[in-house]
């Protein structure tokens, strides 16, 4: 029961993503004041890191630089950014059957692209 403990502490803790707003390479805000929402298109884009060995090493991690900026284009900035971190049912699948070995996530990057 110990070592089935064990795998689940690692399986849940070890997945952990940072994001930092100073590298983003395009102006980004996370909340507008609610009077007055930002004005442009929005936009949703999900990525699917992948993570191995209980979640110890990423295999593939989401840049969120490289997705804000395919947005934003030039000039542009992006206002009312979230980033949801999710487990969906798949993922959880996957984990499941490969014990741990593989863990999928869902990176959902959502918010206004604000024209200059």
């Amino acid at each position: 029961m110990g070592l089935v403990t064990l795998a689940l502490a690692l399986t849940v803790s070890g997945c952990a993503l940072t994001f930092d707003a100073t590298e983003l390479g395009v102006p980004t805000s996370l909340a507008e004041p609610a009077p007055a929402p930002p004005q442009g298109t929005p936009f949703r884009v999900t990525k699917h890191p992948v993570f191995l060995l209980w979640g110890l090493t990423g295999a593939g991690r989401p840049n969120a630089e490289d997705v804000l900026a395919g947005q934003a284009g030039t000039g542009a900035r992006i206002a009312n950014l979230r980033i949801k971190v999710r487990s969906r049912w798949p993922d959880l699948l996957v984990t499941v059957l490969s014990a741990g070995l593989i863990t999928p996530r869902s990176v959902t990057f959502e918010g206004v692209v604000v024209p200059r």
